[in-house]
């Protein structure tokens, strides 16, 4: 029969190991990409001013917390601190559930997790996984390593997000692109706004109707489908922003301007970027638009 301090073991490196996992698969995405991240927590109703220094932040706490659960003498502390995240996040999605329910999570890259009663579950086997990991576990109040590791991380998150920031201005956009209509379209004269956008996408749609109440006068608008290009032109009908002209050379305007999940707009001023927005919360975004000089709001 086995030693109950090695099923105990086992049980809590079985825990850990878990919770680490995803932890640093969540808090690395988020440090490495906190563009793309802060999009998604925007679309978790983070407010968009604060989103993307909440996806630095979540970043650097989380990938903190899953290198201390792998260290046993710090796996209480990093037990306590991924279950205090966890239990956070349970209350935030439980607080705009009826807001949220069917949409992404927008927790993990790559891994898909609709917002229902599957969301609680998983999130509880993770808080599960990380009891477990720390309920053995012995306080340790030496606090040296964690703190360098925190301010390491720290550098690493700010420098990412500096460089993210950096990617994002000055791009150059390409010579022309071909439109539906089989014209050529010219993006280096002027000011233009280059909108992209999946037509099965809510976040998509509700952008859409309210750029539809700006008057782009002196602003071409391309509208650029990344999915089920064929449902393009009934996206913008639907959403009444007639004001764009498709087209679908997406991916030669996508390696231009690299971005995650649409929605996602481009300003150019004779085809340099002027702007990048992925946040997409009103009345901020508009507001940007107009203050940028590339729309009015329509009288």
């Amino acid at each position: 029969m086995p030693q109950p301090q090695k099923w105990k073991g086992a049980v809590a490196w079985t825990g850990a190991v878990l919770a680490a996992a995803l932890f640093l698969l969540a808090g690395i995405w988020k440090m490495t990409d906190p563009i793309e991240a802060g999009a998604r927590l925007a679309q978790a109703r983070v407010p968009g001013m604060l989103s993307e220094f909440a996806a630095v932040s979540f970043g650097i706490a989380e990938t903190f917390a899953a290198i201390l659960i792998l260290i046993p003498r710090y796996r209480k502390l990093g037990a306590y601190l991924i279950g205090l995240m966890l239990v956070a996040f349970m209350i935030w999605v439980g607080y705009f559930y009826q807001e949220l329910q069917g949409k992404e999570c927008s927790c993990f890259p790559w891994i898909k997790r609709a917002v229902g009663p599957g969301f609680f579950i998983g999130d509880g086997i993770m808080l599960a996984g990380a009891v477990a990991a720390g309920w053995w576990a012995r306080w340790n109040t030496e606090w040296k390593l964690p703190a360098v590791l925190l301010v390491a991380l720290s550098v690493f998150g700010v420098s990412s997000y500096v460089y993210a920031l950096s990617k994002q201005s000055g791009a150059v956009a390409p010579e022309s692109v071909q439109m539906v209509n089989g014209e050529t379209h010219n993006l280096r004269e002027g000011r233009q706004a280059i909108y992209f956008f999946d037509p099965q996408c809510m976040h998509c749609f509700h952008a859409a109707q309210a750029m539809s109440k700006l008057d782009f006068n002196g602003t071409k608008v391309l509208a650029v489908p990344t999915e089920v290009k064929q449902f393009a032109g009934q996206f913008l009908t639907d959403t009444k922003f007639s004001v764009a002209q498709i087209s679908n050379d997406t991916d030669k305007l996508k390696k231009a301007f690299p971005f995650g999940d649409p929605p996602f707009l481009v300003l150019l001023e004779n085809g340099r970027q002027k702007a990048a927005i992925n946040q997409f919360d009103e009345p901020a975004f508009p507001k940007r638009i107009i203050d940028l000089g590339f729309a009015t709001v329509k009288e």
